[in-house]
């Protein structure tokens, strides 16, 4: 049982280690800034025959090295979104969520999701590939304002763009709806031509592949997502990206750029038609993800439309599950995700009933604590048990330090005539572990926990406690735990018991308060039954459960 309980607190050890890199990687300082390469390095765009069945598909061929262009760009804000368009290319250069400010010190300055000068540089472009010729997202639109903002009551803003090169027009429009983070890109294409024109628009997320240097264990996943019917949730980190294109025709799917809390992701207009997603890798450490939309063919003479949707924001689960099928996915609680799926909704409702993250996070920790009383109880019965006859076992010890063999006959049979399971303190233990470590990645991957205020200090909770409260107080409530416990009966494992209320306390002084808050309640609560379980037994008296 020593040797069990010994590994147990090592993997928790583990486990707080692996979290904490987790957060690092999320948080910790951006590299310098390094220059992105002129866009004339780029390959010349495609230009099919006329009229091709098909447009090319060569995603290398439209992509260029991010560059916004010295044009002043189009600035656009509606109560949820402020974004900056290009007039090169017409594409998104800088997105930012006023709602989710920077850092609670600057509420002011909101969250860049999305920004071409950025050292990660992060965009999203288009553009028409045709028999007959279509802007690329290189070419130069024209607007009728230099800024467009949603006014107050106003439900939907439309953002019109346009290009004409001879007898081929064509007109980007983007249209935003109030409370949405949702972007609808349509053009229309008027051919006043003599001759057909058929081509296809596409989509693409282009980003800086972002630096991972430094030791690490694990990561928040950076990387992209492609989602069909036969698999929701396809990660395609950049390595992967490097290995293999993506080139794939899909019927109601889409692909993504993930980051901590937040997504740009390239939807289908039409669920119903095969899209064709790709990949390219570009000069500069950049990346990128797309799709073309279905053929799109125009009489002489004629006009048509065509139209992808594009969501840049929070991974709100709601949400996501409302614009595309399987998005929500993209809240990735790993390979537990069926016990925090419902655990989150249990978070949601007691949200719903509390109004604060803080709180809901304690109910839930008290909701577990009934939900495996039994067990607990039962382990912590052994334990007591196990204190109660610890005198009579360093006896033997003593008495046999010698001889291995007649030490463990001696201490099995110690166990026998008390009826005590050297083991029954900690699987019970082993069973909850599953539960704890997907509440873990649930408090680390929900949006809703970041910049979520709890009590008094703790303004944040998915930042650390800047006073070191709750750390200290989980220190205590681990200290007085240990007093609860055998005494392991190695002298090594005893001294490494005793360092770990103050390398506990250490480490999480570095966690997100979330975590500690759940950490400090679990213990307090676990504190309660097994004083009450081991002062019965020491009394003689029947414990409850």
């Amino acid at each position: 049982m020593e040797n069990l309980r010994f590994i147990l607190v090592v993997s928790l050890v583990l486990v707080g280690s692996m979290i904490w890199q987790t957060w690092e990687s999320d948080y910790s300082p951006v590299p310098a800034p390094v220059p992105a390469a002129s866009p004339d390095a780029a390959a010349p765009l495609p230009v099919p025959a006329s009229p091709p069945p098909s447009p090319s598909f060569d995603a290398g061929a439209i992509n260029a090295s991010i560059g916004a262009g010295t044009e002043r760009p189009i600035s656009v804000e509606t109560d949820v979104l402020q974004l900056e368009i290009n007039r090169r290319g017409a594409g998104i250069q800088r997105l930012a969520l006023p709602g989710y400010p920077l850092n609670l010190s600057r509420p002011e300055i909101p969250l860049v999701i999305l920004d071409a000068a950025a050292p990660e540089a992060y965009v999203i472009q288009g553009g028409l590939v045709g028999s007959a010729g279509g802007p690329s997202h290189k070419d130069l639109f024209q607007a009728s304002a230099d800024k467009f903002q949603m006014a107050k009551g106003q439900q939907e803003l439309i953002v019109p763009l346009r290009w004409q090169d001879g007898e081929l027009s064509v007109t980007k429009e983007y249209r935003f709806t109030r409370g949405s983070y949702v972007i609808h890109v349509r053009y229309r294409v008027e051919n006043r031509s003599t001759a057909a024109w058929a081509g296809r628009s596409y989509t693409q997320i282009q980003r800086a592949k972002p630096d991972t240097g430094g030791w690490r264990i694990i990561y928040t996943y950076i990387g992209a997502v492609l989602s069909s019917p036969e698999q929701r949730y396809e990660k395609v980190d950049f390595d992967d990206l490097m290995e293999q294109k993506i080139a794939r025709d899909v019927v109601n799917g889409w692909v993504a750029m993930l980051q901590h809390y937040f997504i740009a992701a390239i939807l289908p207009a039409d669920n119903n038609r095969p899209y064709h997603y790709y990949s390219s890798i570009l000069a500069d450490n950049q990346f990128a993800v797309g799709a073309f939309t279905p053929m799109l063919e125009i009489p002489a003479g004629a006009s048509a439309d065509t139209e992808m949707r594009l969501y840049v924001g929070p991974k709100i689960q709601g949400v996501l599950a409302e614009t595309a099928e399987g998005l929500d996915l993209t809240v990735d609680y790993g390979a537990l995700w069926f016990i925090g799926k419902p655990l989150f909704r249990c978070l949601v409702w007691l949200h719903e009933q509390t109004g604060n993250w803080g709180w809901s996070i304690i109910l839930v920790t008290v909701l577990l604590k009934i939900l495996f009383y039994h067990l607990s109880a039962a382990g912590y019965r052994s334990m007591a048990n196990m204190r109660r006859v610890q005198p009579r076992l360093k006896a033997i010890q003593e008495r046999y330090k010698e001889d291995r063999a007649r030490l463990n006959q001696a201490m099995m049979q110690i166990y026998k005539e008390e009826k005590i399971n050297p083991f029954g303190g900690c699987l019970p233990i082993l069973i909850q572990i599953p539960v704890f470590i997907a509440l873990y990645w649930v408090l680390l991957e929900s949006v809703e926990m970041r910049q979520a205020p709890f009590i008094l200090w703790i303004k944040d909770l998915s930042a650390p406690d800047p006073y070191w409260v709750l750390p200290l107080i989980m220190g205590v409530t681990m200290f007085i735990q240990q007093k609860l416990n055998p005494a392991p009966m190695d002298p090594v494992q005893e001294k490494v018991m005793q360092i770990m209320p103050f390398a506990f306390t250490i480490f999480f002084g570095f966690f997100p308060s979330g975590l500690v808050v759940y950490w400090v309640a679990n213990n307090i609560l676990s504190i309660a039954q097994q004083w009450l379980i081991t002062r019965n037994i020491e009394r003689g008296t029947k414990t409850p459960g």
